[in-house]
């Protein structure tokens, strides 16, 4: 994506408030939580993980018998859905700290209060989904959620470190929910509608983001961009294993050995790859706004984040054609 002049810019931020306007979802208007078939049982089958989840692939996961693979699975998505939730009650903060210092007439204002609304509905939608899961879990680690008092703050003070950290969050699930409903996994349908909804319009979101720091970060001072091509790798990885992994509670109350969690995230060769393949888009980002250089390539490396970038926003990752194959 190359930089837009200022005008093509707000005319695209504007085509995005117009999208959000005509093409958006409500919680509990476009879910219909007590239809039957949306009722849930952790021992109905639909449960079992999918093979395009990396957890669902691996041979212990599917070793077990059917009924403890779809109660893993329940509490698996119901862990994701609650990271989803905290994730993004940080993000609306950190958004609404960001436009209220907004300028008038800064078209970002429509747009983001638009994702606001949006995101609102998701928080909604998740922690609706983890209730009546009846799973009590934690989600996120206990770290993050004690620095996640602080986090909204970069809304305002360092934007482009905040709309990192959206991508960093926003890409890892949106890749794993696509893998999935590309798949042609049986899936839940409550499940199944959820991830629809949340890909449908995080699209939107994640497109903004690409666009906003494609715009601000080549107008950074030199010493700023230097700081910020290092950080961008590690809110990456660091995100990306809060949105994907669970932690050791949640693994020990799933019965998953930490041997396990350890192969999945990321030390066998399919996890490798899989981590490898989170990044592309934002690989491809870091290309075409300067941020890869010598030492942060290093970083990437470090992190086991490095790799080809995608040709294009959005290509299917190779991993997720051979699930669906």
């Amino acid at each position: 994506m190359t930089a837009l002049t200022k005008q093509q810019y707000h005319e695209t931020i504007r085509t995005l408030s117009e999208a959000s306007t005509h093409v958006h979802f409500q919680a509990f208007k476009d879910i219909d939580w007590d239809h039957p078939d949306n009722a849930i049982d952790p021992a109905d089958p639909r449960w079992v993980l999918a093979e395009a989840d990396a957890l669902g692939r691996h041979p212990w996961y599917k070793a077990q018998p059917v009924e403890l693979q779809a109660r893993i699975g329940l509490m698996r998505y119901a862990n994701i859905a609650k990271v989803g939730m905290q994730f993004e009650n940080v993000l609306i903060r950190g958004v609404a700290d960001y436009v209220y210092h907004l300028r008038n007439g800064n078209p970002e204002f429509r747009y983001l209060t638009h994702e606001n609304t949006e995101e609102c509905h998701h928080t909604q939608m998740f922690q609706e989904f983890v209730n009546r899961s009846g799973m009590d879990v934690g989600g996120a680690p206990g770290w993050f959620n004690k620095v996640a008092r602080l986090l909204p703050l970069a809304g305002s003070l360092w934007p482009e470190v905040f709309f990192t950290g959206i991508l960093a969050g926003e890409e890892p699930i949106d890749h794993a929910q696509k893998a999935v409903l590309r798949s042609g996994d049986v899936v839940h349908p409550l499940f199944r509608r959820i991830m629809q909804i949340h890909v449908a319009e995080e699209a939107r979101h994640i497109s903004f983001a690409h666009m906003f720091l494609t715009q601000r970060i080549p107008k950074l001072g030199r010493r700023r961009r230097a700081v910020l091509s290092v950080a961008f790798p590690i809110v990456m990885r660091t995100l990306a294993d809060v949105i994907m992994i669970p932690d050791r509670k949640a693994s020990e109350a799933m019965g998953i050995p930490r041997w396990v969690i350890k192969e999945v995230f990321w030390d066998s060769a399919d996890g490798e790859q899989m981590l490898r393949e989170l990044f592309a888009d934002v690989r491809l980002l870091a290309e075409e706004t300067g941020l890869m250089n010598k030492t942060s390539r290093r970083v990437w490396k470090r992190l086991r984040i490095d790799g080809r970038p995608s040709r294009f926003r959005g290509e299917p990752a190779p991993l997720a054609s051979r699930a669906a194959a």
